[in-house]
C-alpha cells in the first residue's frame, strides 16, 4: 500500500512538472496567422536570358565532343523570359519590403503581390554578402507592417511560424520550433543562421520567421535538401538583418566595419603551444598593408580574444561582430601575444572601400583538378556558372572540364555536367568527392552513385563502378 502511494505521488509530481513545461504550447496558430498574413508578400521577378540555337539543326555532337561547345558560339542568339518566385514582408506602412537578395538578383521586373493586389516594386538596396534586399512598392497605398523581435532572446525549442510563397502557393503558413542557433552552412560570408523545422520550401526565400508575439526574428533563406523541405531550414537572425536593412534604406548600400586581418581557427594544438587554457579566439594569419589593424600594431600570430567588449569563442564570430560595428569607431581589442594578454585600440575602416575587399570580390579562376579514380578533371562551380546557366542561386558542385577516353563515365556523362551529390552526400568541393570515393573503394560494393546536372541543366542519377 505504501509503495502504491509513493507511485501515485511520483506520478502526480511528474504530471505537474510536465504541465509547467507544456503550458506554452499553443492550441492554435489561427489568430496569429490571421493577424500577420496581410504583412507577408509574394514576389515574382522576370529577367531576359540569352541562349544560342544549334547552327546545325537535326545534328547533335556526341557527348564529350569539344565541337559541341565550340559551335554553340555560332548559333543564333535567342532571348527568353525567365521567372522566379519568392517571399517578403512589409516593415513600413509606405510599402517598404524586405526579402532575400537572391530572390531579386538581376531582375528586370519585380511584382509584389499583397493579398489580392499586385504592385510594381523597385530595389532600394541589396547586399549579396548577407543575402538581404530592400524593395519599395510603387504606390501611395498604406500597408500593415510587422516589427522585428529580438533574435538574441530566441531559444532552442521556442515555437515559430513561417509564412511565405512556397512553389507559388501564396499565403502558406507552417509551424515548428527553433532547432538550433548559430549555424554556418557555407552559403555566404556572414552566417549565423537560426535553424528551424518549420517547413520551408522553394519560394519561401525572403519570407519571415515569426515568434509567438508576432515579431520577425528571422528571414527564411535556405533549405537543406534539393527535393524540398526535410525539416531543416535556415533563417537570418533579425538582429543581424536589421543593421543591414537600416543601412540599405539610409544609404542604398552597406557600411561594414573592417579590421584588415585574415584569420583562422585556434586549434587544440595551437592553444597548447600558446599556453591558452583552451582553444578560443581568432588567430591572425596575416595583416593587410595600411589596414586599421596594421596601423594599430596587430601582427600575424596574434590571437584576438575580445573585440569591443565581446568575447570571441570561435573564429567565425569575429567577422560578424566586426561587420556590424560602426565604421570609424575606435574599439578596444584584447590580443594574446607571447603567452600574455595585451590591448590594442583600433579605429575601424570600411570594408566595402578597402583594397582587401576589392581583391577578394574578384572571382578567382578555379583550379582544375584530376579525379584519378573517375578519370575526369573538375573545378568548383562559380557564381558566373550559376548566372550564365540560370541555375538555382544555392547550387554548389563540381563542373566536369575533361573526360578521359578510359573514364568509367565516358558514355554516361558529358562535358560541363555538374556533380551535385555523391552517395547522396552534397558535393561542395573536390575533397568532398574524394572522401566519398575513398569510402566506396574500401567497401565491397565499389559502386558510386552520382547526382548531376547535365549540360542542359537536367538533373540525373548515374551509377559508376570503380576499378
Amino acid at each position: 500500500m505504501k509503495k502504491a502511494k509513493i507511485f501515485l505521488l511520483s506520478l502526480l509530481f511528474l504530471c505537474s512538472s510536465l504541465s509547467v513545461y507544456a503550458k506554452n504550447i499553443p492550441s492554435s496558430f489561427a489568430d496569429l496567422a490571421e493577424k500577420l498574413m496581410p504583412s507577408v508578400v509574394n514576389i515574382s521577378t522576370t529577367q531576359t536570358v540569352v541562349t544560342r540555337s544549334n547552327p546545325f539543326p537535326g545534328f547533335e555532337f556526341p557527348p564529350g565532343s569539344p565541337f559541341g561547345d565550340m559551335f554553340k558560339e555560332f548559333g543564333t542568339p535567342q532571348e527568353r523570359q525567365s521567372s522566379a518566385l519568392g517571399s517578403g514582408f512589409i516593415i513600413d506602412e509606405k510599402g517598404i519590403v524586405v526579402t532575400n537578395n537572391h530572390v531579386i538578383q538581376d531582375a528586370e521586373d519585380i511584382v509584389v503581390r499583397v493579398n489580392d493586389k499586385e504592385f510594381k516594386a523597385k530595389v532600394i538596396g541589396a547586399d549579396p554578402l548577407s543575402d538581404i534586399a530592400v524593395l519599395q512598392i510603387e504606390t501611395k497605398e498604406k500597408f500593415i507592417p510587422v516589427k522585428f523581435g529580438d533574435s538574441d532572446k530566441a531559444r532552442i525549442g521556442d515555437w515559430v511560424i513561417a509564412i511565405g510563397n512556397p512553389f507559388g502557393l501564396g499565403g502558406t503558413v507552417t509551424s515548428g520550433i527553433i532547432s538550433a542557433r548559430n549555424r554556418s552552412i557555407g552559403l555566404s560570408r556572414y552566417e549565423d543562421y537560426i535553424q528551424t523545422d518549420a517547413s520551408i520550401n522553394s519560394g519561401n526565400s525572403g519570407g519571415p520567421l515569426f515568434d509567438m508575439n508576432g515579431d520577425v526574428i528571422g528571414i527564411n533563406t535556405a533549405i537543406l535538401g534539393r527535393s524540398g523541405s526535410i525539416g531543416i531550414g535556415f533563417s537570418i537572425p533579425s538582429n543581424s538583418a536589421k543593421i543591414v536593412i537600416e543601412q540599405l534604406i539610409e544609404f542604398g548600400e552597406t557600411k561594414r566595419g573592417w579590421l584588415g586581418v585574415r584569420i583562422q581557427d585556434v586549434t587544440k594544438e595551437i592553444a597548447e603551444v600558446e599556453n591558452l587554457d583552451k582553444p578560443k579566439g581568432a588567430l591572425v594569419a596575416s595583416v593587410a598593408e595600411n589596414s586599421p589593424s596594421a596601423k594599430a600594431g596587430v601582427k600575424a600570430g596574434d590571437i584576438i580574444l575580445e573585440f569591443n567588449g565581446e568575447i570571441i569563442q570561435e573564429m567565425k564570430e569575429l567577422p560578424i561582430i566586426v561587420a556590424r560595428t560602426e565604421v570609424g569607431k575606435k574599439v578596444e581589442v584584447k590580443i594574446w601575444r607571447n603567452k600574455k594578454e595585451i590591448v590594442k585600440l583600433i579605429t575601424l575602416g570600411r570594408l566595402e572601400t578597402s583594397e582587401d575587399f576589392k581583391v577578394s570580390e574578384k572571382e578567382k579562376p578555379q583550379q582544375e583538378i584530376e579525379i584519378e579514380n573517375l578519370k575526369i578533371t573538375v573545378r568548383e562551380i562559380t557564381n558566373e556558372d550559376i548566372k550564365t546557366r540560370n541555375l538555382p542561386n544555392q547550387t554548389s558542385g563540381l563542373v566536369i572540364t575533361k573526360i578521359e577516353d578510359n573514364s568509367p563515365l565516358k558514355n554516361s556523362i558529358e562535358l560541363n555536367s555538374i556533380i551535385l551529390e555523391a552517395q547522396k552526400k552534397k558535393v561542395r568541393n573536390v575533397n568532398d568527392l574524394k572522401q566519398v570515393i575513398n569510402q566506396v573503394l574500401k567497401s565491397n560494393q565499389r559502386t558510386i552513385l552520382l547526382v548531376i546536372y547535365n549540360s542542359q541543366n537536367q538533373r540525373r542519377y548515374i551509377g559508376v563502378k570503380l576499378d
